[in-house]
């Protein structure tokens, strides 16, 4: 048949003999391989997992809130104290001696009064001078806004005006403006270096904090939960092994 072309040397009525899908093929001196498709991986998204990862972690719950405080004067010094300390070694105790040793401080006007006359680093056992005028300044704030009792702050914070003027405090950001929700009841999600790490061992980017709240409040609701609920039980289940 000497050189003829592949299909050339074949028999009328013969079938060319099969080939493995990914043998090459020698057509006009060119070699051609078989194509091949890439379809677009499914990926999800930051919420789901979030949600996912909580999941396989802490189970399906439920979790509930954080009790928060009744005493004004634990919930101001709560969210004045805890920025870099430890909660449940060294400003827990703190806030139960705080509330036997300044019963009257149960309100704000009453623990206002007291701050007239004590020192609240000594009543805190903690020496920190910026901690202690953030207090102070969070009280003042209240009093002339008329906040006396938890259902008071509750309430006050509804309206984005007193959640800006309370912003504006020194030692005050964005976290403290949803944490002192939770002690009053409310259900907010307050991102902090606990929520941060949990977020970035499920996969979800390092995001400015309202875009992460919002991947949290949307895990949650992918969840069935609360999302107060949900931060607390991932805070809880981060602090204790840090």
């Amino acid at each position: 048949m000497g050189n003829l072309p592949i299909r050339e040397g074949l028999r009328e009525g013969t079938a060319p003999p099969s080939r493995h899908p990914f043998q090459k093929f020698a057509l006009s001196g060119q070699i051609v391989r078989p194509q091949r498709h890439h379809w677009p991986m499914p990926t999800s998204s930051p919420a789901r997992r979030l949600a996912d990862h909580a999941q396989h972690l802490l189970g399906s719950g439920p979790f509930p809130q954080p009790g928060g405080w009744t005493h004004m004067g634990a919930v101001i010094c709560d969210v004045s104290f805890q920025p870099r300390c430890n909660y449940e070694s060294t400003l827990r105790p703190r806030l139960l001696h705080l509330q036997l040793s300044w019963p009257d401080a149960r309100t704000v006007g009453g623990f206002q009064r007291r701050l007239a006359t004590e020192d609240l680093a000594v009543a805190m056992r903690f020496n920190h001078a910026q901690k202690v005028a953030t207090a102070h300044a969070i009280t003042d704030l209240l009093a002339a806004h008329g906040v006396g009792t938890r259902e008071d702050l509750h309430a006050w914070l509804d309206h984005q005006a007193n959640r800006a003027a309370l912003r504006k405090v020194k030692g005050v950001g964005p976290k403290s403006i949803d944490y002192i929700g939770n002690l009053v009841g409310r259900s907010h999600v307050a991102v902090d270096v606990h929520l941060r790490a949990f977020a970035v061992d499920a996969g979800v980017p390092d995001l400015p904090y309202d875009q992460l709240r919002a991947v949290y409040e949307e895990a949650a609701a992918l969840l069935g939960h609360d999302k107060g609920g949900l931060e607390h039980a991932i805070w809880r289940h981060r602090s204790k092994g840090a």
